[in-house]
């Protein structure tokens, strides 16, 4: 079984992200750890009925599959979104800086590529790093669990469902990115992209 993380008491005093706002997101998060756990325990219980049944239209083993997937990435995506937020913002130094540069051509750059993909996402915007092409990309996953790039793995996460920013920010996604970005820990994102 999964545990929901503890997160560190500084995302509670972020600017611009609500004491409110950040525990209904909480909750949230661990509504996909208590799926997650629920659907492996079924996961666990399938008959033999259910796996002669399995087909891709419609089977219970094709539900709890996916939506497996689905829990586990909200999972994995919000530890990743959390364990970033309460830093000071700023830029990135060392290593990341360099990347951002060569990937981007500058650091501002980096940033309006990385908000107008915020703008035009769904549910999550990812800073990923490709193995292949060894480079930086900023991407979109509608979903916990659509679009996922293989061989890339992500270095920053950003949340663009509206329960990440409505409530304090209403339809203004653009200025939550922005707050966003002022409570970035860079230092948690030069250790995922370290890691990669």
């Amino acid at each position: 079984m999964v545990a929901p993380k503890q997160f560190k008491a500084r995302i509670f005093s972020m600017d611009g992200f609500s004491k409110r706002m950040i525990e209904e997101h909480l909750k949230l998060y661990e509504g996909y750890v208590n799926k997650y756990n629920e659907i492996s325990e079924k996961l666990i219980k399938l008959s033999d009925e259910d796996y002669a049944k399995a087909n891709q239209t419609y089977s219970m083993i094709r539900e709890l599959k996916v939506e497996l997937s689905f829990a586990w990435n909200g999972i994995v995506n919000h530890e990743t979104y959390f364990s970033h937020l309460g830093g000071r913002g700023g830029e990135p130094a060392g290593k990341l800086m360099k990347q951002i540069k060569k990937d981007f051509g500058s650091f501002e750059t980096f940033k309006k590529d990385l908000k107008a993909t915020a703008l035009a996402a769904r549910g999550w915007v990812w800073t990923g790093w490709n193995e292949r092409t060894k480079t930086l990309l900023n991407y979109i996953s509608d979903a916990h669990n659509m679009y996922s790039l293989f061989e890339i793995k992500p270095i920053l996460m950003l949340d663009t469902y509206e329960h990440a920013y409505f409530m304090d920010y209403g339809s203004a996604r653009g200025a939550y990115v922005d707050a966003f970005l002022n409570n970035l820990d860079w230092s948690a994102v030069q250790k995922n992209f370290e890691s990669v």
